[in-house]
Parts: C-alpha cells; sequence; structure tokens
C-alpha cells in the first residue's frame, strides 16, 4: 500500500464527476491466458472506479517481446504510459538514459505519500536503485518454493527437508518408496539467482550490479555455487534429481504426474497445481545449505514490474500515479494474489488476506510470502545486471551440457562467467 487507503475510499476519491473526456493511458505487458485476463479485469475496475483516466492494456506477447517493443517504442517516441518487464530485463529498461521516470517520484508528484516501508520486505528492492528508492513498480511477484507430494513422503517415511543436508539424507528413502526424489523447474531462477539469495552470497561485484553497470562481474565460479551444482550432478547421477531440459513445463510435469517427491517451482503456480496435479500437496521454503555461514536468508523474487515511461503529459503521468495508488491498495492487491497466485506486494493485502481466512483454506498461497518475510542477507535484495536474458541463455546452455556429460561443473562454470561477463562489458559500452 503506498496510501492507507481502502478501495471503498479509492473509488470515492476518483468518482468525481468532471466535464472533460477522460485521459488516455495505455499498458503494455507480457502476459497471456488467465494472466491476461485478470490484467484485463483489474483495468476494468480502475477505469470503474473513477472518470478522469481510461487505462488500456495491451498484450504485447511474452516477456522480451513485451521488453524489446517498449525500449523500440521509446526510441520511436512512441512509447506506452506503463511497460511490464520481468526481472531478467530490469537492468536494460532502468540503464535506458531516459526512459522512465521512477515509480517514486511519479507518485510523490502526483501528492501522494509513498511509503517503502509498506511493502513486504522481500518484494521492495528488488525494482529500487541502490538507495532504495523504487523505480519500478512491484506487480506480478513470485518466490521459488519447493512442492511437496505429501503422499510421497509419508510412504517414504520423511519429513520435507529445510536444508540441503536434509534432503541428502531422505532421498535413498524417497527413491526406494519408488519416487524421484527432487525435480525443479528453472535452474537459472531457482538455483543460481536464488542460491545466491537464500544462501546469502554475493552473486556481482559493484554490490550486485545495484552501484553501476561500469566493470560489474558476476561471480559464476563462487566455491559455493560450484559446489551445489556438482550435488546437482552427483545426485542426478545417484537417481535423486531429474533434470529434463531447460522448459518450465517438462519439468513441472513429472511431479504434476505423481512421480516425484519435490518439486522446485514458483510460488505462483500453486493455482494451477490445483488442477493439473494428480495427487495431494504442499509446500514449504526453498532449502538451504547449513554448511553455509550466513545461509537461510530471504530469496528473490521472479515474476515483473511496471514502469512509468517517460515523455508523457502531465495529466497521463497523474493517471498513472493514480493507477499504481489503486493496485497497490490492500483490496486490488488481495483480488490479484488470490485471482492469480503471484504474492500480494504489500504487507496490508497480505493482513487482509488472513484476516479473511484464504490461508485457512489455500495454505500453500501463503509460504511464497512467508519466505519473503524471512530475513534479509547483504546479499539478499536483488541483483542488477545487463543483457541478462542473454546471460540466462548461457547458463542454460551450460547446464544442459553438464547434465549430458559434455562438461565438468567447475568447466561450465568458467564458460558462464566468462561468457556473462563479456556482456556485462558490452552492456556497459551500449548504456553508456
Amino acid at each position: 500500500m503506498i496510501r492507507k487507503l481502502t478501495f471503498a475510499a479509492v473509488a470515492v476519491a476518483f468518482s468525481t464527476t468532471s466535464s472533460y473526456a477522460a485521459t488516455n493511458i495505455t499498458w503494455w505487458h507480457g502476459m497471456g491466458g488467465r494472466n491476461q485476463e485478470v490484467i484485463n479485469e483489474v483495468s476494468q475496475k480502475f477505469n470503474a472506479a473513477q472518470n478522469e483516466c481510461a487505462l488500456n492494456p495491451v498484450s504485447k506477447g511474452t516477456y522480451e517481446e513485451a521488453l524489446a517493443a517498449g525500449i523500440a517504442a521509446f526510441r520511436s517516441g512512441e512509447q506506452p504510459n506503463i511497460l511490464q518487464v520481468f526481472d531478467a530485463g530490469a537492468a536494460t529498461i532502468i540503464n535506458a538514459k531516459g526512459a522512465v521516470i521512477p515509480a517514486e517520484d511519479l507518485i510523490n508528484n502526483a501528492g501522494y505519500k509513498f511509503d517503502r516501508e509498506a511493502f513486504i520486505d522481500g518484494i521492495r528492492y528488488f525494482y529500487a536503485d541502490s538507495e532504495g528508492k523504487f523505480v519500478g513498480m512491484p506487480f506480478n511477484s513470485s518466490a521459488p518454493i519447493m512442492y511437496i507430494n505429501t503422499d510421497a513422503l509419508k510412504k517414504a517415511g520423511v519429513e520435507a527437508p529445510k536444508t540441503w543436508e536434509e534432503f541428502e539424507a531422505i532421498a535413498p528413502k524417497l527413491k526406494d518408496a519408488g519416487f524421484i526424489p527432487l525435480v525443479q523447474a528453472q535452474l537459472t531462477w531457482q538455483f543460481t539467482e536464488n542460491f545466491f539469495s537464500r544462501n546469502n552470497i554475493q552473486f556481482a561485484t559493484n554490490n550486485n550490479g545495484y552501484d553501476g553497470i561500469a566493470d560489474t562481474k558476476i561471480k559464476m565460479t563462487d566455491p559455493n555455487l560450484v559446489m551445489m551444482f556438482e550435488k546437482l550432478k552427483s545426485w542426478s547421477d545417484q537417481g535423486y534429481f531429474a533434470y529434463y531440459g531447460a522448459g518450465w513445463s517438462d519439468n513441472q510435469k513429472v511431479f504434476e504426474e505423481n512421480k516425484a517427491a519435490l518439486w522446485i517451482g514458483s510460488s505462483g503456480s500453486f493455482g494451477g497445481l490445483k488442477k493439473t496435479a494428480t495427487m495431494p500437496f504442499s509446500a514449504t521454503f526453498l532449502p538451504y545449505w547449513g554448511s553455509i555461514n550466513g545461509a537461510g536468508t530471504s530469496s528473490f523474487i521472479g515474476g515483473a514490474a511496471l514502469f512509468a515511461m517517460s515523455g508523457k503529459s502531465d495529466a497521463e503521468n497523474k493517471c498513472v500515479a493514480d493507477f499504481f495508488q489503486f493496485l497497490t491498495s490492500p483490496e486490488i492487491q488481495k483480488f490479484y494474489h488470490e485471482a492469480t497466485g503471484y504474492v500480494a506486494i504489500t504487507k496490508a493485502a497480505y493482513e487482509l488476506a488472513k484476516k479473511e481466512g484464504f490461508y485457512e483454506k489455500e495454505p500453500v498461497a501463503e509460504v511464497g510470502i512467508q519466505q519473503l518475510l524471512l530475513k534479509s542477507g547483504e546479499w539478499s535484495k536483488g541483483y542488477r545486471m545487463g543483457f541478462y536474458p542473454q546471460i540466462r541463455a548461457v547458463m542454460e546452455r551450460e547446464y544442459g551440457r553438464i547434465f549430458a556429460g559434455e562438461t565438468t561443473v567447475p568447466e561450465a562454470m568458467k564458460t558462464i562467467e566468462t561468457e556473462a561477463n563479456e556482456l556485462l562489458a558490452r552492456f556497459a559500452k551500449t548504456a553508456g
């Protein structure tokens, strides 16, 4: 929540009749299916709540396609008012000179009082600058959590692991019970980016990239990360971990079909899993290594944020600020959280959902929020690296080679680090 207003109060505040035509604003996003339907519903609610602004949401395809379209439109002077940008693309839009107005400035300039403390701790830093000022407005945020096939664990006679050491101890029993002990959905987000976060290890120089793009270097050869992937390869060889390539659904399907005991997925997946899982399931936090000093901190978020594009009229900017205000009201955040499975981004919305008994009916929906509310460490607030979608592609290529037996973990990590740092250097020259 940015200002402590109920949804009803927001509606009243915006319902003043006006003799002027509504100011039109556009919102480009990269979502389809049910998520697109909910975006349309949120937009309709905003338009119905006031007369001054008319919001038009437009799908631009995928996250990557929406970012590319937004940057191209800005260069030609035809940018939308609001652009949804996914986590890996944050550095690109933030470092595109003059492309965006920081959300916090936009909201304050519109006469609202912006409260950073109103946001869930694990969310409020990711799209902010190094001083904590919000540049993007967090929107669809999620956390990587561990889903549990409850029948599988019961059959094996084991409890869900909190640490990777505990997983290693129960994996043989899960295998003996007839299950693949562990699968995951995305090695980049869950076992790389969030390995650094959950274990509170520095991901990149320059304060994980927040302090500037010049000379930022990624730390893929960190001995702890090498250890994690050597463990994954060893577990794979022993039948404790299965990897089905970079496709999210290919790895999720094994869990849905009751073949795997544990699945590292997104907190936003629980709604879909309720329809596709062929067995009962629960969830808990993403494990960490108990042997690493300072581990157990909160995770990085996934998903995307909304950025206010520059070069628009004062009236349009005011409408964008009004929409951000509306979007972060407890009632709208609760609606979006419950309709999509993405976490509520404000503490007030979380408390409202809890008060109304949502988590008593859907306990899995609370796990991601609880994980994001864990203590934050020095290195668990986020990262800011340019050309990061391309860096992820390098990671996926080399991870595939690891599990195909085509390279060793140290060699793969060295290759990723070398190519990633070349991309970071190129980005610094491009953005500079």
